[in-house]
């Protein structure tokens, strides 16, 4: 899986030891699967584009991001990072670093949505839109600065999330 079908037609054919491109590959491989989150989008150089913006204004108690289902809900945070051991209450916002269709069930009882990445035509806040529930994506850094349990504010018309009591850093 780490050739191309045309480096294995001319390995087949001439023979060529590609046992140091596969490692190469391999090391690549692994080290991105250590990626906490995936960046929107990439240079050709492989620089993340939003480590180039300038970071958000923040006080402390509102997280901005892109509004993509409207609507505003206040509730209790869902922190899930993994969808295999995710389980949510009724009204809680599910708090995810993003969603796929795996994560369909989760939005019957969901009061919001919040996204560490996105788009607005992405499942997420499809499936949002659909349900009648709120929706904040591209939120960076909100799996790590939002805790299960805090309430929180959902407002997907403002693209804004507001803490009602900030986790301190201390």
């Amino acid at each position: 899986m780490f050739l191309t079908l045309p480096e294995l037609r001319t390995a087949a054919q001439r023979g060529d030891d590609l046992r140091e491109v596969i490692a190469g590959r391999r090391s690549a491989y692994t080290r991105e699967l250590r990626r906490r989150t995936v960046p929107v989008a990439l240079l050709s150089d492989g620089t993340d584009v939003e480590s180039l913006l300038p970071a958000r204004a923040s006080d402390g108690h509102t997280l901005t991001g892109t509004g993509a289902a409207s609507g505003r809900a206040t509730g209790r945070a869902r922190v899930v990072r993994s969808l295999a051991s995710a389980s949510i209450e009724p009204g809680e916002i599910l708090v995810a670093p993003t969603t796929d269709p795996g994560w369909t069930p989760l939005f019957l009882t969901a009061g919001g949505l919040v996204t560490e990445t996105g788009a607005v035509m992405a499942h997420g806040p499809t499936v949002a839109r659909e349900y009648g529930i709120p929706a904040v994506i591209c939120v960076p850094g909100a799996t790590e600065r939002i805790r299960t349990g805090q309430l929180i504010t959902v407002d997907g018309a403002t693209g804004t999330v507001t803490i009602d009591r900030p986790v301190t850093t201390d």
